[in-house]
């Protein structure tokens, strides 16, 4: 039996307020690819995310967000961020971990991983990032937060990221 994760969207929201991390929360139709949405995300300043959640072969959990027109390659992507071979994790571990479904995954599914099972690898473009555009545990919103509010919010979750560079993993043409 799956538990219920100990954060949804609003009890998300509130602690963000109870911690002083600034965002402001957009309502929309959902949205279940990056290639969805264009027209609501054109409305909200900022980057825009895409959000890989990978298992690899030796079970180590992996939580991948870049900027949603950054590229990776999933079979050069564990030389970059250290593993084995990955695939996509399965839903059901996701809402053990994360505390989301397919669809809706997330760095601020992080708050949900009290037993730090996912190791969060960021993307360079999207750490340095003035704004920053997250599905807040639902993919009927999105979130925009500051990179400093998002950078507190790593913070006050006691998470620090792996920041790749994975334009500079890209072969050169």
């Amino acid at each position: 039996m799956t538990t219920q994760p100990a954060y949804t969207r609003d009890s998300l929201i509130a602690w963000m307020a109870e911690h002083g991390v600034d965002q402001t929360t957009h309502d929309h139709p959902a949205v279940f690819t990056v290639d969805e949405g264009h027209e609501i995300k054109a409305a909200m300043p900022g980057a825009h995310t895409k959000n890989l959640f990978l298992k690899d072969k030796k079970g180590r959990l992996w939580l991948i967000s870049a900027e949603q027109k950054t590229v990776i390659d999933l079979k050069a992507a564990p030389r970059t961020i250290g593993s084995d071979r990955v695939s996509f994790g399965n839903e059901t571990l996701m809402y053990e971990t994360l505390g989301v479904r397919p669809g809706s995954v997330t760095a601020l599914g992080l708050i949900n991983d009290v037993d730090r099972r996912v190791t969060f690898v960021i993307d360079k473009r999207l750490w340095d990032a003035d704004i920053v555009n997250f599905h807040p545990l639902t993919n009927t919103a999105t979130t925009a937060l500051t990179q400093s509010a998002f950078r507190r919010f790593m913070s006050e979750i006691g998470r620090e990221p792996l920041v790749i560079d994975f334009a500079a993993d890209l072969p050169q043409a």
